[in-house]
């Protein structure tokens, strides 16, 4: 397990350009409710979880390189109440938010930026 942080830790501390990578305060989600359209902007400290509707989205780690905070990748864990079992444990990338999405019926949710205060 330690050998798996270890790897994370390398992976994360330089960018493909070689810009250093550095660990966001929190993180700025977007939430979209598909059935009314309706937007919402949800901040989330590390560590902390906040709720959407029926899911509750919590934030492991937010990262991003040097001077772009939104360029962040964040990993996330989102619980909707009806399931057992997390529907989304995984890296999300504001760059790239249909690259690794969350699946849902009525809700989507994907990052925007790492927050760095």
């Amino acid at each position: 397990m330690a050998l798996k942080a270890l790897g994370a830790t390398v992976l994360f501390a330089t960018s493909a350009s070689g810009q250093a990578v550095l660990e966001g305060q929190g993180a700025v989600l977007r939430g979209l409710d598909k059935l009314s359209s309706v937007t919402s902007d949800l901040e989330v400290g590390k560590g902390g979880t906040v709720r959407y509707g029926p899911l509750q989205v919590t934030l492991s780690d937010c990262r991003y390189p040097e001077g772009t905070p939104a360029r962040a990748t964040a990993y996330l864990v989102i619980e909707d109440d009806s399931a057992e079992a997390p529907i989304f444990a995984g890296w999300m990338l504001a760059s790239a938010p249909a690259l690794n999405a969350m699946d849902h019926q009525r809700y989507d949710i994907w990052v925007l930026r790492c927050t760095t205060e």
